[in-house]
């Protein structure tokens, strides 16, 4: 398996979902890695897991994969939990905390937000060269806290930008989000083709207003702060 897509954050968003799984068919990938928050903020998160179990090889938990299963006293998350099945929840609760594999003799490491914990948000232009680098740390999560071997390529998700930056540890890249990005729904192409592992950012433009006249027929709760965020770019 020498070429890998790695997408994240879907939050709900079939359409973008849809739109970034018939581009990634075009691309003769090899496998499909998922950094998680499957659901929560959109309104078909049902759908998007099934096409995520469907299509993706590996899959792991994001923070609101965990907290949807909380009880709640917010209306918006409520209608979202109203829309997830038994068996929904039972995924997504099975989900595991972070992905290993080798790839051209480089360790690759993928987790949600951190080495941590899901809930812990690192983003470059908040925080500092030191915390940033704390990504590749070993931990308990990982199942690596011992290990004397740490990850030479980090790919994580949670922030919604994508970036990648080249520090003498290794190298630090952001997948971006298929639901949520600011401007296309975003993935990654990891290929080890060559021998050598090249990184590959992916923009692909979906039908936004498909999306918000989808909310909007379903009745969505929190339609209006849904609709700010998925049209933030056209606006800002």
């Amino acid at each position: 398996m020498s070429k890998t897509a790695i997408i994240s954050d879907i939050h709900g968003n079939l359409t973008a979902l849809e739109a970034v799984l018939e581009d990634i068919g075009k691309r003769g990938v090899d496998q499909i890695f998922c950094l998680g928050d499957l659901v929560g903020k959109g309104p078909r998160g049902s759908a998007c897991i099934e096409l995520v179990k469907k299509h993706c090889d590996k899959v792991i938990r994001g923070n609101w994969d965990v907290f949807i299963q909380e009880e709640t006293d917010n209306e918006h998350l409520k209608w979202i939990q109203s829309r997830l099945t038994a068996e929904d929840f039972k995924y997504l609760a099975s989900l595991p905390f972070h992905i290993e594999f080798e790839l051209n003799d480089k360790l690759i490491r993928c987790f949600h937000a951190s080495p941590r914990s899901v809930f812990e948000r690192i983003a470059p232009e908040y925080h500092s060269k030191e915390k940033c680098l704390s990504l590749f740390e070993n931990s308990e999560e990982t199942n690596s806290l011992h290990s004397s071997r740490t990850p030479d390529i980090v790919f994580y998700g949670d922030i919604h930008v994508t970036w990648l930056r080249s520090y003498d540890i290794g190298l630090l890249c952001n997948v971006g989000s298929v639901g949520l990005d600011v401007v296309d729904a975003t993935y990654v192409i990891v290929d080890g083709t060559y021998g050598s592992n090249s990184i590959n950012f992916v923009r692909v433009p979906y039908d936004r207003e498909a999306e918000l006249k989808a909310a909007k027929a379903l009745g969505m709760v929190g339609y209006e702060e849904y609709y700010k965020e998925i049209m933030y770019e056209l606006f800002s």
